[in-house]
């Protein structure tokens, strides 16, 4: 009688729970998973130990996974997929700011002017600074402007489009066949330029020509046709 008493007292301590060291394992699996478990409404007996249902929802000293997965959620400041083309606008002006501080003294002059296009910031350079008429050769007053726009290339992690434009006016010399092939040269002649600086490579450029089919002035004016003979060099934002 005295075995089977022990027996059953064994049995007995065995199945009750300690609601202390209970509640510390269930708050070190919060902790760890980043779960928490719905509370019950009184001390789970050992019948019923393992609950079937859970509540994921953020602990209150949460893991840094649920930091990821839980909080940054509710973030109120994340951006959200409709204001995608704000925060692009917003980093196309921030983009534009810095480059107008830079060229501060070049757009002064006159040698070159900014604009932002869809997904990038467009650095026009006027013929009339940059070519002499009908050709693709730079002048000389036009090459530390291109070599400061160089090193304001190197700042910027991204990939530049380059592309030549002129006016409607056909060519009236043996250079060049049409204004398709005068707009690729000037074109070509501002990347060679650009390159010189060895910290650009040639993988970030892509030249683009587009003759007279791109105007942005008309070209009934000679103040037109001069705005279109330009050599473009497109930032695009990553």
């Amino acid at each position: 009688m005295t075995l089977l008493l022990c027996f059953f007292v064994l049995l007995l301590s065995m199945a009750e729970i300690d609601a202390l060291k209970y509640k510390v394992v269930v708050r070190s699996m919060e902790n760890a998973f980043g779960v928490k478990k719905e509370t019950p409404d009184q001390i789970i007996k050992a019948t019923s130990i393992i609950k079937q249902t859970f509540s994921p929802a953020p602990t209150d000293t949460p893991s840094p996974l649920s930091k990821i997965f839980q909080e940054s959620v509710n973030d109120e400041h994340a951006i959200k997929i409709h204001d995608a083309n704000l925060y692009q606008r917003a980093k196309l002006n921030n983009l534009m700011a810095t480059l107008q501080k830079k060229f501060v003294k070049a757009i002064t002059a006159g040698q070159l002017s900014l604009e932002t296009i869809e997904d990038r910031v467009i650095i026009r350079i006027n013929e009339n600074a940059s070519f002499p008429s009908g050709q693709a050769t730079l002048k000389q007053g036009i090459l530390p402007v291109l070599a400061h726009i160089s090193d304001v290339l190197t700042e910027l992690n991204t990939t530049f489009v380059v592309a030549g434009h002129t006016d409607n006016v056909p060519l009236s010399n043996l250079n060049y066949r049409s204004n398709w092939e005068l707009s690729a040269a000037r074109a070509t002649s501002v990347v060679h330029a650009l390159l010189r600086n060895s910290e650009l490579t040639p993988e970030q450029f892509r030249v683009e020509a587009y003759a007279d089919t791109r105007p942005i002035r008309s070209n009934l004016t000679s103040q037109g046709r001069a705005m279109n003979r330009r050599v473009e060099i497109g930032i695009i934002t990553p």
